[in-house]
């Protein structure tokens, strides 16, 4: 799995299958009844373990990745990256989707887990999705039940297959600007240079958990292949073949540390696989 993931972590996956349109995903649920099913798009929010993942991986990216402009909505695969919806609103000149442009992932994983960035989520623009349930159905939802990093999507077993953005005509420099300002801040924040699965942490009310953690003086902590970020300390990093466990061991550490200190949980927004 480390070469499905952008951490580049993980072990062997019993079968992955990348389906290439919903009549495929529906065929393979029918085919192999009362079997564990594993969701990935991008990969880019998941830390899996050295022993891999037992079951069936169900891989949807750029195999299932068509968008399609309706006025002002756009009406996507799952598998589309977040970066190619932004370019394609800017090419439509629709804005509210800036802000998703820099975000690693694709639209459906994005949707489970109600990404955002800039003071933005995905919850801002979703407005219906079509999925296909474990039983092979294909249905759809406009109530999301979104949250602080989660939806409907985080507690039932689906597969998210399409969703239809609502969005605002604007003026395509401006929407330009706004990208390249944001990409600016991104690149001077984050360590985009290195493997990581994004933030790790999810925020602590009334605070930020890259400020706790370097606060607790863990910046640039290492066990094993694994590394606070020195600059951006809510970033794990690959930094030197870190395997699973190095991973888990600093998770540990930093939320017993900043536990111990400022008397604040640190809850792990990554998704973790295969234990």
């Amino acid at each position: 799995m480390k070469n499905h993931t952008t951490f580049q972590i993980g072990g062997p996956a019993d079968f992955v299958v990348i389906p290439e349109n919903q009549k495929q995903i529906s065929h393979l649920i029918a085919c192999l009844p009362n079997t564990d099913f594993f969701v990935i798009g991008n990969g880019s929010n998941l830390l899996v373990s050295d022993k891999g993942i037992r079951g069936v991986v169900i891989k949807i990216n750029n195999n299932m990745n068509k968008i399609t402009q309706n006025n002002n909505t756009l009406i996507c695969q799952s598998g589309a990256l977040l970066s190619r919806i932004a370019s394609f609103a800017l090419k439509c000149g629709l804005g509210g989707f800036e802000f998703a442009a820099g975000i690693p992932g694709t639209l459906g994983g994005a949707v489970v887990m109600n990404a955002g960035a800039y003071g933005r989520e995905i919850k801002d623009v979703v407005v219906q999705t079509q999925y296909i349930d474990f039983c092979g159905n294909i249905r759809q939802v406009t109530q999301h039940d979104f949250g602080y990093r989660t939806s409907i999507f985080s507690d039932i077993k689906a597969i998210i297959t399409e969703c239809t953005l609502s969005l605002h005509q604007k003026n395509k420099d401006e929407i330009k600007a706004e990208m390249l300002k944001l990409a600016q801040q991104r690149r001077s924040k984050q360590p985009l240079e290195y493997c990581s699965a994004g933030s790790i942490f999810k925020r602590p009310q009334g605070s930020y958990a890259g400020k706790l953690i370097e606060d607790a003086g863990l910046k640039g902590y290492r066990i094993g292949g694994a590394v606070v970020s020195d600059k951006h300390c809510g970033f794990i990093l690959n930094d030197d073949n870190a395997s699973f466990d190095d991973v888990m061991s600093l998770i540990k550490h930093v939320q017993s540390e900043v536990y111990k200190k400022f008397g604040v949980h640190l809850d792990t927004e990554v998704k973790i696989c295969g234990l």
